[in-house]
């Protein structure tokens, strides 16, 4: 998916494209799960954001998670406001191509979520993920609490111990608080359910998230 993409450095903000103050137009439900889309969400629930390399596959292994009330696809952490795919491709932008999970914390822990989001992926990686390279496709966790960024924090420290016990190499992932979660296109959202046959280049390295 998208070989031609290959830029490994993040840009400067000076450097990024504009962007633009037209929100991206999306459905107002989920196609898997019916539920809502689009803000507001339950009060009884919470939202985390991931990057785990192309966002089709990445979305499609959360909503399959009990407890999960939806998902979305979209960009974040970079510096163009309301980005197109394409000009995200470019590397241009600084954004990474992330997942918007809204859970029910009291059926998924924010806990549970970290150690999907660990075996589902290659956190080692850098700025690619299997054979998807780029800026786009870097492993995160953004974070929208100090309790997640703590958790976060923690739990990339417990699996980097068992990526050395087993001889893997050291940890890529960004930690860090999230900025705005622009919505993708119409068509990139639930892709996998609408084109069941589609690509999705996500896998994990075969090792369990150490229990407590």
């Amino acid at each position: 998916m998208h070989a031609f993409q290959k830029s490994l450095t993040l840009p400067q903000p000076e450097q990024a494209l504009p962007g633009r103050s037209a929100v991206m137009p999306v459905p107002s439900q989920h196609f898997v799960l019916g539920h809502t889309l689009l803000p507001p969400f339950p009060e009884s629930t919470e939202q985390a954001v991931f990057g785990l390399g192309c966002f089709w596959g990445a979305e499609k292994s959360f909503w399959q998670l009990p407890g999960v009330y939806s998902t979305a696809v979209g960009y974040s952490a970079g510096y163009t406001a309301n980005p197109t795919y394409d000009e995200v491709c470019t590397g241009k932008t600084g954004h990474n191509e992330v997942v918007l999970v809204i859970y029910h914390p009291r059926q998924v822990t924010y806990s549970d979520l970290l150690t999907h989001f660990w075996e589902s992926h290659d956190p080692t990686q850098g700025m690619r993920q299997g054979n998807d390279t780029g800026t786009q496709y870097r492993s995160a966790i953004y974070t929208h609490s100090e309790m997640q960024l703590m958790q976060a924090q923690e739990s990339l420290q417990r699996y980097q111990q068992a990526l050395n016990a087993a001889h893997f190499n050291a940890i890529t992932t960004e930690v860090c608080p999230a900025k705005d979660f622009y919505y993708a296109e119409e068509y990139h959202q639930q892709y996998l359910a609408k084109n069941p046959q589609g690509y999705c280049g996500l896998g994990g390295i075969g090792l369990a998230f150490p229990a407590e």
